[in-house]
């Protein structure tokens, strides 16, 4: 083993009571993830005993050079899967030396949602399929297929094995271990219809830790496709053509819709939902239009539609949800590069807070 991969494996914790934190947040396109790590004199179990620190945001796209300084606000904390031992990931919203939350910064009015009583008191949980591309690095090509080429069309790749048909396993597998390492509340993986693409599913999670645990996740696949020498993309339609495209399916589910006679209130959210289809559509990712047309599962953009196992609708019910009489229901409508505090806190507000 080299000097290097002994360096790397060193567990602090044998030697020092200091503990490194890896600070994240989120940049300036609004969802490019930056980080950078510090060390603390001792161990930590809740983001209000981390300090808060600052960054120059005229390099990350969010200050001006003579007003650089934009302070990140610790709010989550995760076990960090690569440094391992005492030390910690941490999940951060960004400021301006006034106090108020940067354009960026979408965590701070889901946090106001969230925290609302008539929210806290349905307790809304999440369950976000989180879909993904693995591209080769130097021609920005998916995994797998052939340079400049295609190959055979859709069908065998959705959960398939074999070397022809899942491409990038060892990533998705590492990515699994790493979250659930994490503390992260990942669900599943599966591999995808369009050759290259997989998903990861996040939660059942209640309210704003959802938003937590999906961008740290996306953290860490991107630390490891950054190892692996791969390129993470979350484009809603990578490859133009007859190729399905990649979405962020949200699961949703309140108390009410999970006690007796919940149906009936899945059907009135459901009903809120399309009432605001626009404003849903105009905040669930960009480039949402090429992937939403109505050809490869999911409705067209335009269109609000719902029914049972119906994966060619903007919201789906399950089977068993309508056979209980209660549970939750799909909105397959968010991009993959939506951002998860939007789209959970806006999901929360037209269902519970919001009167037609």
């Amino acid at each position: 083993m080299s000097l290097l991969s002994d360096l790397i494996n060193l567990n602090l914790s044998e030697t020092t009571e200091k503990v490194i934190a890896e600070y994240i947040w989120i940049g300036g396109s609004g969802l490019d993830m930056r980080s950078k790590a510090r060390t603390l004199p001792g161990a930590v179990k809740d983001p209000s005993e981390l300090p808060k620190w600052n960054y120059d945001g005229s390099s990350t796209g969010q200050a001006t050079g003579d007003k650089s300084e934009v302070i990140i606000c610790p709010q989550a904390i995760f076990r960090d899967p690569f440094r391992r031992g005492k030390n910690i990931l941490v999940m951060c919203d960004a400021y301006a030396p006034s106090g108020e939350p940067i354009p960026t910064n979408k965590r701070h009015d889901a946090a106001k949602i969230f925290s609302h009583p008539d929210v806290i008191a349905e307790e809304p949980w999440y369950g976000i399929e989180q879909e993904y591309t693995l591209l080769q690095k130097d021609i920005r090509w998916p995994l797998g297929w052939p340079v400049g080429g295609f190959p055979l069309p859709q069908g065998p790749y959705y959960c398939g094995t074999g070397a022809d048909k899942a491409f990038g396993r060892d990533i998705v597998d590492a990515h699994y271990k790493a979250c659930v390492y994490a503390g992260i509340n990942i669900s599943g993986i599966n591999g995808e219809v369009m050759p290259g693409q997989w998903e990861f599913q996040v939660g059942p999670s209640l309210g704003i830790s959802a938003g937590d645990e999906i961008w740290v996740a996306r953290y860490i696949l991107e630390r490891i496709t950054e190892m692996a020498g791969v390129i993470l993309s979350l484009d809603p339609k990578p490859i133009k053509g007859d190729w399905n495209g990649a979405g962020a399916h949200t699961n949703y589910s309140t108390k009410s819709m999970r006690n007796d006679g919940g149906y009936e209130v899945i059907k009135d959210a459901i009903a809120k939902l399309e009432k605001r289809h626009k404003e849903h559509i105009a905040a669930y990712g960009e480039g949402n239009e090429r992937r939403l047309t109505g050809r490869h599962e999911t409705a067209d953009i335009n269109t609000f539609k719902w029914g049972v196992a119906n994966r060619g609708a903007s919201v789906r019910v399950g089977r068993d949800t309508e056979k209980a009489g209660k549970g939750y229901f799909e909105d397959r409508r968010p991009a993959s590069n939506m951002d998860p505090y939007i789209v959970t806190s806006m999901v929360a507000e037209t269902t519970i807070l919001w009167k037609p």
